[in-house]
């Protein structure tokens, strides 16, 4: 458990530095909103990376395996989200929910969602025969 936790670990700290190129860079020159969809895409691959680095150093023992990492992974990016930003931070709930509203092109759940199944396709993808 604590190899994924370490991993999560390096996930959070590609997330921060996503989210620092964004604020000093092209989110200066984007709407708020457009910002936000980039950095999800970008935050998409380079957490891709990163889990795919994880999978071919340290693949899980089986599809089921896999899917529970990224769910924990999920949970605990949900989890830092609302904790951190809320309590440290000093963000509104409301302020941080509305990051969950796709029909007005907040797309960070897609984000989450790739988190929790990224370990298992890039599973089934390096070992296509299980």
């Amino acid at each position: 458990m604590a190899r994924y936790f370490l991993v999560w670990i390096v996930m959070l700290l590609v997330s921060v530095a996503n989210g620092t190129l964004r604020d000093f860079t092209y989110g200066k020159y984007l709407s708020e909103l457009h910002a936000h969809q980039l950095s999800t895409v970008s935050g998409v691959v380079l957490l891709g990376l990163v889990i795919l680095v994880f999978v071919s150093f340290w693949p899980p023992a089986s599809a089921r395996q896999a899917l529970l990492i990224g769910f924990f992974w999920m949970t605990l990016t949900v989890a830092f989200e609302f904790l951190f930003f809320h309590f440290v931070a000093g963000h509104p709930w409301p302020a941080l929910l509305a990051n969950y509203d796709l029909l007005n092109g907040r797309v960070w759940v897609l984000l989450l969602s790739w988190i929790a199944v990224a370990p298992y396709v890039f599973y089934r993808w390096t070992n296509p025969s299980v």
